[in-house]
């Protein structure tokens, strides 16, 4: 816990030095969309992490709903319990840290993060009995994002371990530095990663509508955006009754591609 000023290198390090040691029912007031990533990086890092309720301002909570690797990862630890999400309105000027014995101004300075703590007792009640007041009056956030384990475990089943593996690398090598998710969002993955395994369209898009991640029609004209830019070829596939299904190819120049390879051509083409 923070218990005095400190100052430090990012909002990861100061989140980090602000949730060790702490008891459950934690509150981050007001974070920005990069103090969302940084609370989810250090929660998913800790080994029994305490229960946060996140309140924070509808638009960063959108900005992260829309990154599907952190959206994913929060709604597994929404699931766990490890995580609350609720919207609040009339924000603070700063974001707050605020726990059963501090409060804890962070300021990012664009360089360097700024904690400022007091321990000062009633101010802290007089904090915290106000955020609990706001927090059991405001809206929970409802995030689509399916769990990140629930998509694994799906994919694996339904489509194979292989694929599952893939796309596994595939999360791996954008959260290795490749724009943290965005510009590749979930459809595209899944797509990319069925290709590569010569999936059908129709398996690939029904495993992605049955668990809430899109519907068929997203899938439908994703793979028309993918197919014009080279990334995905397609053939049909004659079945008993009905029009013929189509079978998911990589490109020919990306037949081979491993993941960063393929992260990197998707990425470069969909600029």
């Amino acid at each position: 816990m923070i218990r005095s000023n400190q100052l430090e290198e990012t909002v990861v390090d100061v989140l980090s030095a602000g949730i060790e040691g702490a008891t459950d029912g934690l509150y981050l007031i007001n974070p920005s969309r990069d103090a969302i990533k940084g609370l989810v990086t250090v929660l998913t890092e800790m080994d029994t992490p305490p229960a946060v309720r996140l309140f924070a301002a509808e638009g960063p909570l959108k900005d992260i709903a829309d990154n599907f690797l952190v959206a994913s990862t929060v709604s597994d630890l929404v699931e766990s319990g490890t995580l609350s999400v609720r919207t609040l309105s009339d924000v603070p000027n700063n974001t707050l840290l605020v726990s059963e014995s501090s409060v804890v101004a962070l300021v990012e300075s664009g360089e360097r993060v700024a904690a400022l703590a007091t321990t000062d007792e009633a101010f802290v009640a007089e904090t915290r009995e106000a955020y609990e007041a706001r927090w059991s009056e405001a809206a929970t956030f409802g995030l689509r994002t399916p769990a990140r384990s629930t998509v694994m475990e799906t994919l694996s089943s339904d489509i194979g371990p292989d694929a599952a593996a893939d796309f596994a690398a595939v999360l791996d090598a954008l959260e290795a530095g490749r724009g943290n998710g965005e510009g590749l969002d979930e459809v595209t993955i899944s797509l990319l990663v069925a290709a590569r395994h010569s999936e059908l369209l129709y398996d690939i898009s029904k495993w992605g509508e049955d668990i809430g991640l899109a519907s068929k029609a997203t899938f439908s004209r994703t793979k028309s955006q993918l197919e014009e830019i080279g990334l995905l070829d397609t053939e049909k596939v004659p079945i008993d009754v009905g029009r013929p299904r189509l079978r998911l190819l990589l490109g020919n120049d990306l037949a081979s591609a491993d993941a960063d390879e393929l992260v990197t051509a998707a990425q470069e083409r969909l600029a």
